[in-house]
């Protein structure tokens, strides 16, 4: 039996931003999960951590929930945390998967100790507060959700 595909689509300000193949693990209709290695070109050094080639990306999206959490392993199974966007809900058919990039982030590292929040001042200088209040709203909430979840030691629950 052969692996069922996806395309991952990244949107942002209205243009994809990236694009890439990947692996669809499970869709219940709400919760969705693809695998992917890393897709971007080269390293990408955060300072907290690094993506680089031979990363493994288990995404999860809900149709439902204004975020995608993607749990980060290197390519010998290591972990090495949660990355999440904040998105709009994911849309997914015809064997494709969007989002929406609202520009806020959050890391929760491999060992649940460090919770980072991620580009606040991108967020604020996008114009979506302006733009479009409820979606700016739905964004601040989904960020403080993770927040709370991962800081309470129940983040690893939200993934099922």
């Amino acid at each position: 039996m052969s692996a069922l595909s996806a395309e991952v689509r990244l949107v942002k300000a209205g243009a994809t931003k990236i694009r890439y193949p990947a692996e669809l693990l499970s869709d219940d209709g709400t919760h969705l999960v693809v695998r992917a290695p890393w897709a971007a070109p080269g390293v990408r050094d955060f300072g907290f951590v690094r993506f680089e080639p031979g990363d493994v990306f288990t995404e999860h999206y809900w149709r439902d929930r204004w975020y995608s959490v993607k749990e980060v392993r290197t390519g010998a199974g290591v972990l090495k945390g949660w990355y999440c966007d904040i998105t709009q809900p994911a849309v997914a058919g015809g064997g494709e998967v969007v989002v929406e990039d609202l520009d806020l982030d959050l890391w929760v590292s491999a060992d649940g100790r460090t919770v980072l929040r991620l580009d606040e001042d991108e967020f604020a200088e996008s114009g979506l507060a302006d733009r479009d209040p409820q979606a700016a709203e739905e964004a601040v909430r989904a960020l403080d959700e993770l927040e709370l979840l991962a800081r309470g030691g129940s983040f690893s629950d939200l993934l099922g």
